[in-house]
């Protein structure tokens, strides 16, 4: 059995609150520790390389929840140890100081890489499995939508929350935040995987198996790839836009927060448009993630060059949004394809993405604070915006390239 538009809207509100608790390490956790208490860049870099490198576990966490039968579970307690991270990194960063700080900012942000790893992971393969074939583009798309929406509402509402900001504000603040998400994930659970029956059982039993014979699929091991490409463009200039608002625009904790907002605002709109337009024939999945990754470069281009805070960060989101849609939908069809492997495949799309996205961290945060040593702060951001465009244009081609189904090919691009 499987859900209709009302289940598919209830159970991605699992995604919202995975989105609200993904926001608060790279956009607020990273502005305190960068411009607060003036560590260098490179920390939260590592702490969020640590927290993606952490999510290397995820095709384990995809098989498990293959090989178990049941989901749910894993996205409830991958979301409770994401929540006991966030608190934990509040408290190092409200009250305490060097390396007591550090060793338990290491321990939150290990904490928060397992519980993304165990709940996104199970999250999406309970998705793909309950969504039908027809809806499965725009089921994909509505999830990334949720996802985009709920770091909307925490970063705008986290900011709002923190005005003003003290310390005090921020542990008070945080454990809200949390629980709030965990009961969110709750709702959109209860009952799901009761409706639609048990998980077919895995072809192979066993990890090893079931990635080697993921990985000997042409299509799954070239998506891969892509994935590795589009998320390391797509992650650069994550952990540099707060800062970037502080150090250059001057903006405090609770405006670099609410502009982060803007951005995964201007995002959503992107995939509406896209996706909105894409069921009516208008533009197709692949042109949509190669016009994504231009106007993406465009905004960082504008950013480096000193242009308008506002309107090239929203400009940078809405280029995020087109891409997200045609990479997404056919991440969802090639993970449904194989009946009792949509965990473990979902899981080597989810590894790829998180060690892009942590390598990413530590390239944009490890080369501003050498450029900085040498180059004015502008000239020094201009420089990881530069080369963020680059990989987004280099993205651009390979879209094209690799989305665009060929007869003798395996068909990657869905809804076309």
């Amino acid at each position: 059995m499987t859900l209709g538009w009302g289940g598919i809207a209830r159970l991605c509100l699992c995604n919202m609150a995975i989105g609200g608790l993904a926001a608060l390490p790279v956009n607020l956790f990273n502005r305190l520790m960068t411009v607060e208490l003036s560590w260098p860049a490179l920390l939260p870099g590592l702490l969020v390389a640590l927290h993606y490198g952490v999510q290397m576990t995820r095709p384990y966490w995809g098989h498990r929840s293959d090989a178990k039968g049941g989901r749910t579970p894993f996205i409830l307690g991958g979301i409770a140890a994401v929540g006991l991270g966030l608190v934990l990194t509040a408290y190092g960063i409200a009250q305490l100081t060097g390396t007591v700080a550090l060793v338990v900012w290491i321990i939150a942000y290990a904490l928060i890489g397992l519980g993304i790893g165990a709940a996104g992971t199970s999250f999406l393969a309970l998705l793909a499995t309950a969504a039908p074939d027809h809806r499965k583009p725009a089921a994909a798309t509505f999830a990334w939508l949720t996802l985009i929406f709920g770091a909307i509402i925490a970063s705008i509402g986290t900011g709002i929350a923190l005005e003003p900001y003290s310390p005090e504000r921020l542990l008070a603040v945080v454990p809200v935040v949390a629980l709030v998400c965990l009961a969110l994930a709750w709702v959109a659970t209860v009952g799901v995987e009761a409706r639609i029956g048990a998980v077919p059982a895995p072809d192979e039993p066993e990890l090893g198996p079931a990635l080697r014979a993921t990985w000997a699929d042409p299509a799954a091991r070239a998506f891969t790839g892509f994935v590795f490409l589009s998320i390391l463009a797509f992650y650069l200039s994550e952990l540099v836009l707060e800062p970037f608002a502080g150090h250059v625009h001057g903006l405090p904790p609770e405006d670099s927060t609410k502009l982060s907002g803007g951005k995964d605002g201007a995002a959503l709109l992107g995939m509406l448009l896209a996706g909105g337009l894409s069921q009516f024939r208008i533009g197709s999945l692949r042109i949509w993630a190669m016009v994504g990754c231009v106007v993406s470069a465009v905004g960082l281009i504008g950013l480096g060059m000193g242009l308008n805070l506002l309107t090239f960060t929203v400009v940078l989101g809405l280029g995020n949004g087109l891409f997200v849609v045609g990479a997404i939908g056919s991440m969802m069809r090639l993970a449904s394809e194989r009946q009792g492997a949509a965990g473990t495949r979902m899981g080597v799309f989810g590894a790829a993405q998180a060690v892009a996205a942590g390598l990413a961290g530590l390239i944009a945060t490890g080369i501003l604070d050498i450029a900085r040593l040498a180059l004015p702060t502008q000239t020094a951001y201009a420089t990881v915006f530069g080369l963020e465009a680059i990989l987004f244009l280099a993205a651009a081609l390979v879209a094209g390239r690799l989305l665009h189904a060929r007869p003798s090919e395996p068909q990657l691009q869905p809804g076309e």
